[in-house]
């Protein structure tokens, strides 16, 4: 029997088949960050609950998360600004990375440091009530959990710059063209179209899940050779599975693979 689900700050959890909806409980702050909650999602990514397979990652109430809960923020040194950037940077990196496919259902404000959580997840579902923006600016800060590498990545470093500069705030169907979302559905739907996704990616072999995690993104910064070779050893390493034993023997026999274990 799977062990009790950890009690853990902001955070309400629920697993199911397989499926971990994490949701952010802070809806009388609009979800807003603050570190007790960034510490939540360190050590809820770091181990996460014995058959976790995907993650939903929801905002209760009418937002995702409308950044830094700025009625927390305190005055720092500034290696002390450093290192709390550099934690929420490893906690980032840790749902980034860990290998557990994390599909986002994003809704109402994904503002500042919402926006950089919602950009940790590999698959991002918005309704149409979306809206982004980095208004970090307004504030006299800079972004500090990521924007500068995983917004600039998906929208470019032109149009980062620009989003920043001007507190601009694009809507839902702006946010989709641009890529910061992936699927764009009616208002209310984001969950239902964020499970079902998540669904799919959970039946999928695990090693290919852990290396479609890992390896796209870090190839991305390579040169072409060394990316090339990635992909071999990714390859080799998947193909030679017993993962992909069954994938094979699945198709042939015109049925659902079924894949168990790492």
């Amino acid at each position: 029997m799977p062990d009790a689900l950890p009690t853990l700050p902001h955070l309400a959890l629920e697993l199911d088949d397989g499926l971990l909806h994490v949701t952010i409980d802070r809806a009388d702050k609009r979800n807003a960050i603050n570190d007790p909650l960034i510490e939540s999602l360190h050590a809820l990514f770091h181990t996460p609950p014995e058959g976790t397979q995907a993650v939903v990652l929801s905002g209760r109430g009418e937002h995702f998360s409308a950044g830094l809960d700025l009625a927390e923020h305190r005055e720092r040194e500034p290696l002390e600004v450093m290192r709390h950037s550099q934690y929420w940077h490893a906690t980032f990196q840790q749902m980034e990375f860990g290998g557990l496919p994390i599909v986002a259902a994003l809704h109402g404000a994904v503002i500042g440091g919402g926006l950089e959580l919602a950009m940790t997840a590999h698959v991002r579902v918005a309704d149409d009530s979306t809206f982004y923006q980095l208004p970090e600016g307004r504030r006299g800060i800079f972004v500090g959990g990521g924007a500068s590498v995983r917004v600039a990545r998906v929208i470019g470093a032109d149009r980062t710059r620009e989003m920043m500069l001007t507190g601009r705030r694009y809507d839902a169907a702006e946010g989709q063209r641009l890529g910061l979302s992936h699927h764009l559905v009616a208002p209310g739907a984001a969950l239902e179209k964020a499970f079902e996704l998540a669904r799919t990616v959970a039946a999928n072999a695990p090693a290919s899940n852990y290396m479609m995690l890992n390896a796209l993104a870090r190839i991305e910064n390579m040169p072409m050779a060394e990316g090339l070779f990635t992909e071999s050893l990714a390859a080799a390493l998947t193909q030679t599975s017993e993962h992909a034993r069954e994938g094979m023997r699945a198709f042939l026999d015109k049925r659902e693979a079924k894949f168990d274990g790492d």
